[in-house]
């Protein structure tokens, strides 16, 4: 019996996250682990890793049995968008607060769909931002400034 991939798209998903796992498996392995009542610093690092390691396997093994389609063109443009909105997030997010990076991070994100509509994505921005102060800054009381410096706090 020849193996052979029926499904491009499942394959290389596959080892993407299988990538992933091995990524996070080497970085947890200078960190100690705990116990599940106790987690150490390696703890869910070396999860995520087994768990993406799992849905990595599976996937493989689908394009190996599955039919499906080939993979398209790399979009190239939506991908540079993303990555920008992500390193913008992290640029805004000192001086400009929570609200400030996500508004920006969503809405340049957005853009980088061929479906983009500005009225959806400030939609989405906002009830993010509203979402993302009332469970990361007021649920769990983490110290990200709902507005930074640059609105003087």
């Amino acid at each position: 019996m020849r193996l052979s991939i029926r499904h491009p798209k499942d394959f290389w998903s596959g080892l993407v996250f299988l990538a992933l796992a091995a990524s996070f498996g080497w970085i947890a392995q200078g960190y100690s682990m705990g116990r599940a009542i106790k987690m150490g610093p390696g703890y869910f690092p070396t999860m995520l890793a087994g768990i993406l390691a799992l849905i990595g396997l599976i996937t493989l093994a689908r394009s190996f049995v599955l039919e499906g389609e080939g993979v398209g063109r790399w979009a190239w443009r939506g991908g540079a968008i993303v990555l920008g909105a992500m390193l913008l997030f992290g640029l805004l997010l000192r001086g400009g607060g929570l609200v400030v990076s996500l508004l920006a991070v969503v809405f340049v994100g957005a853009a980088a769909s061929v479906q983009f509509r500005a009225p959806v994505a400030a939609a989405a921005a906002v009830g993010l931002a509203a979402f993302c102060v009332a469970v990361f800054v007021w649920g769990l009381g983490l110290p990200i400034p709902v507005l930074g410096r640059w609105f003087g706090n």
